[in-house]
């Protein structure tokens, strides 16, 4: 059982969709940290992939897995010193706090991984659902076009997307595909170090 988690503000809340042996599950929605992390305990998830920063910037500069992605032209946050996160005169990084209350929430149970592959039971990390699009595509996936692609990427891969009536349960859906092959000892492809976060997706598909 895995687990992939869309993390929006506190009022749009947390979508996340459960996989299991690779299926569909099950989904939850909600705006409580406690009955996210609840939900994932209960159902035994093995890995919880989440679509938020799992760490901050230590030098005002993106961290390295988003200056990685940048170069490679895939659009993504850039995560600030989290002092300026929390001083943000209009919360502009909001869900980026929300993010990691749910990592610390989740800490006991499913600690951030810094190491990859993985060596614990049960573990989270973090995933990034349009460069995990560009990388199931093979390049090009775009803001304009990413109901049709994701839910097409997801159907590729024999995931079935009927009860995901929202871009927020495709993308959890696209994370749990993410931690689903973390389980399996399968080839992903890592950005960024441990020591500010890695950001983990499928391998490349050739274009």
């Amino acid at each position: 059982m895995v687990i992939g988690i869309d993390v929006g503000g506190r009022k749009k809340g947390l979508h996340a969709v459960a996989l299991r042996g690779g299926q569909y599950h099950d989904k939850l929605a909600t705006c409580k940290v406690d009955e996210m992390v609840r939900w994932c305990r209960i159902l035994g998830a093995t890995a919880i992939a989440i679509d938020a920063p799992c760490g901050w910037s230590t030098d005002g500069r993106g961290r390295p897995a988003e200056r990685e992605l940048m170069k490679e032209k895939i659009w993504c946050f850039s995560s600030p010193l989290r002092s300026k996160a929390i001083a943000h005169p209009k919360n502009y990084y909001g869900w980026m706090l929300f993010g990691e209350e749910l990592y610390q929430a989740l800490k006991g149970t499913h600690p951030i991984t810094t190491v990859w592959p993985p060596v614990r039971e049960r573990y989270s990390f973090e995933t990034f659902p349009h460069a995990i699009t560009w990388h199931l595509i093979g390049g090009n996936a775009t803001a304009r076009k990413k109901h049709v692609q994701r839910r097409k990427a997801l159907q590729d891969l024999g995931i079935r997307t009927e009860s995901m009536t929202n871009i927020d349960t495709l993308d959890a859906a696209l994370c749990a595909y993410t931690a689903h092959l973390s389980t399996l000892n399968k080839a992903t492809h890592r950005y960024g170090e441990g020591g500010t976060g890695f950001i983990i997706v499928p391998p490349m598909r050739p274009a």
